[in-house]
């Protein structure tokens, strides 16, 4: 990993590295493989951030794949979430009778993790699960359950594989937290 980098007037420190992100993504796999067989599965992936981890989960996938995105956004180019979530692209798809893994790139305070799952849950889905390469316990408010979780992270702002800063920083091979002053 590289050290200090700066993304707009912000400065970042290295965190998570890419074998290690790699390595999470393997395992969060087996566990999906083993959670719905040889089922197929629908995957909703919640743009933009977790179009990487998506790509690198599916890859790993062992069962028929479906792939739809939603696009969502809470925090508005900030560093926290804002408390509302806005949907900006939907799915035109009825999941009745369907599996469903919604992806996510970080869960904080759970807010777009639960408006997704009622989103599905409204289009019918039989199975719906969860999983976020990032979580944060310490942030999250609802009671709905993270079913497959790559790594717990305290409440810091983080960056890298996904996640941006202002729309930058998404390219980064590894996850960055923010640097404390």
């Amino acid at each position: 990993m590289e050290n200090i980098i700066t993304l707009h007037d912000l400065s970042f420190e290295p965190y998570i590295s890419e074998n290690q992100i790699k390595d999470a993504v393997k395992e969060l796999a087996k566990k999906i493989n083993s959670e719905f067989g040889g089922e197929e599965l629908h995957i909703v992936s919640a743009l933009t951030g977790s179009f990487i981890f998506t790509a690198d989960l599916v890859r790993e996938l062992e069962m028929p794949c479906q792939i739809h995105f939603v696009k969502v956004s809470s925090y508005h180019g900030g560093t926290s979430s804002t408390g509302t979530i806005r949907l900006e692209t939907d799915i035109q798809l009825d999941f009745s009778n369907k599996n469903v893994l919604i992806t996510e790139d970080i869960v904080d305070t759970g807010l777009t993790a639960s408006f997704l799952f009622e989103l599905i849950k409204n289009k019918g889905a039989k199975n719906i699960k969860l999983a976020t390469l990032l979580y944060k316990p310490e942030a999250y408010k609802q009671a709905l359950n993270i079913d497959f979780v790559g790594f717990s992270i305290p409440n810091e702002f983080v960056v890298g594989y996904g996640l941006d800063y202002k729309e930058i920083g998404r390219n980064i091979n590894a996850i960055y937290k923010l640097k404390q002053s």
